[in-house]
Order: C-alpha cells, then structure tokens, then sequence
C-alpha cells in the first residue's frame, strides 16, 4: 500500500511539473510575441497605427479613452509586479516552502506565467495619443524595423542560451520534483556556498537584452513607454550583485575556458580536475 501511495506521489509531481513547464514555454512565446515582434510588425512596412500623432499631447492626456487605457495597464503591470515581489519575499517563500514542499519552484513559475498571461491579455493599447518617436522617413522606414526585428531576434537568442546555462530545468521546478523522487533532496544543497550566494543575487540574469528589446522600437507609443519604463525599473531594483558575485562569476569562466583550452586526454588527473572543478560550482 506504501509502494502504492509514493508511486502516485512521484506520478502526481511529475505531472505537475510537466503541465508547468509546458503552460511556462507557451507563456514565454506568447512574451516574446507580444512584447517584441507584435510591436515591429506593425511598423515593418513602415507604416504604424500605434499612434495618432496628430493629436496634441495636451488633448491626449484629457481622453477619457486614453486615461482609461493608462489605468487599466498600470493596473496590470502592478499585478505582474507585486505576484513577481510578493513570491519571492523570503518570509513569504518560507512559509510555501513549507506549505508546498518541492513543488514551491514550480508554483512560482506557474503563477508568474499565470500573471505574464492576464497582463498581455487584458493589455490596453493606447492609440489615441501620439507616439514619442517613430521612423517614418525613407530609406529609414523600412529598413529600421528589420534591424529592429534582427536585433531582437538575437537579444532573445541570447536570453535563450543564458537560461539554458542557468540550467532550466532547476529555474521552472523540474530539477527538484526529479530530485525529491529519487531521494536526493534540493538540489541547491549540492551547490557550494558561494554559488548559493550567486543564484540568490541573481534574480534576473537577462537585464541588458531584455532592456534592449523593450526599448528599441520604431515606434513608441505611450503605453509601450509604461511597459518599457516599469519593466527596466524593476529589473534595475532587484539587481543586487556584487564584487564577491563578480568574482565568483569570473573563476568560473576561467574553468569553462581551461576546460575547452585543454585536450580531451580521459587521464586520471584530468578527471580529477573536472571534480574538483565540479566542487566549486
């Protein structure tokens, strides 16, 4: 009956896991639709509609229309932020730590994607107001928003990689439902003290991209301003690294560089050197 039970235990954790990962992948699609190539396609024939520049500032900001868009956005990105804080506040992560067991990773992703989700569905466009920019003149208006295209594609090739680095599967809560049901506990006590101390400072490893694909637009409209300007607050709020991080990342890239630098020998003492390496991390 015992057998019976933790089977089910491992069945039910493991689905859950799966079904966020899947409901996170589709979530950071949908994010990368909306918040970077939904906004260049429309100025990818050099023509927008985000703005009606036409308008002066004076008679936007009186709207109704747009006053009421501005509210309903504010309002979701305050969600967004506060679930964002909120989950990750340590007395708060205690006590779903303890509610929770290991699956207290994979609800913070879950309700993050969850709010990522209600923030581009119910999202306001603000087309009433003019735009705070916008290339419209040629040959710029055509080949700004494919450079803007390119460099957002890379930007988000590049997020990407990094969290393929940061190992994904321990970020979305995957690494530790496997780790609870072959016995081995969190996988974050097999990490040294001063990787420990490095992932707790590192809350959002993709700063400079993600900035880079908020801000660089053919066109800005109002609302994307919020967007941009709350989002790039944020981040740069809950940067907290520092020398001993700096350090630490450093070292860590000199063994990644001794790794590829030396020949592939399979000696003892090279295996060795990969453990001890291993250690530190």
């Amino acid at each position: 009956m015992a057998s019976v039970a933790a089977t089910l235990r491992v069945c039910f954790f493991c689905t859950v896991s799966l079904l966020n990962f899947a409901f996170v992948f589709i979530s950071g699609a949908d994010f990368i639709r909306f918040v970077s190539f939904q906004a260049i396609y429309h100025n990818i024939t050099g023509d927008t509609t985000l703005c009606q520049d036409s308008i002066p500032w004076s008679v936007a900001l009186q709207d109704r229309s747009v006053l009421k868009s501005l509210l309903v956005d504010v309002g979701l990105l305050a969600l967004f932020t506060a679930q964002h804080s909120l989950l990750a506040w340590s007395p708060v992560k205690q006590a779903c730590q303890s509610v929770l067991g290991v699956l207290n990773r994979t609800a913070y992703c879950f309700s993050t994607a969850l709010a990522l989700q209600i923030l581009m569905r119910y999202w306001q466009p603000v087309i009433g107001a003019p735009c705070l920019w916008s290339v419209r003149d040629a040959p710029w208006s055509i080949w700004f928003p494919l450079l803007c295209f390119t460099l957002h594609f890379l930007c988000w090739a590049i997020i990407c990689s990094i969290f393929m680095i940061f190992d994904y599967p321990e970020l979305l809560g995957i690494k530790q439902v496997y780790y609870e049901c072959i016995g081995l506990g969190d996988p974050l006590s097999f990490k040294s003290p001063r990787a420990q101390r490095f992932l707790s400072h590192l809350r959002h490893p993709v700063c400079l991209e993600l900035g880079v694909v908020l801000w660089l637009l053919p066109a800005l409209s109002l609302d994307r301003l919020l967007l941009a300007l709350t989002l790039s607050t944020y981040l740069a709020l809950a940067h907290s690294l520092d020398k001993q991080d700096l350090a630490y990342l450093c070292v860590q890239l000199n063994h990644k560089m001794q790794d590829f630098a030396e020949p592939q020998r399979g000696s003892a003492d090279t295996i060795g050197k990969h453990k001890s390496n291993h250690k530190e991390k």
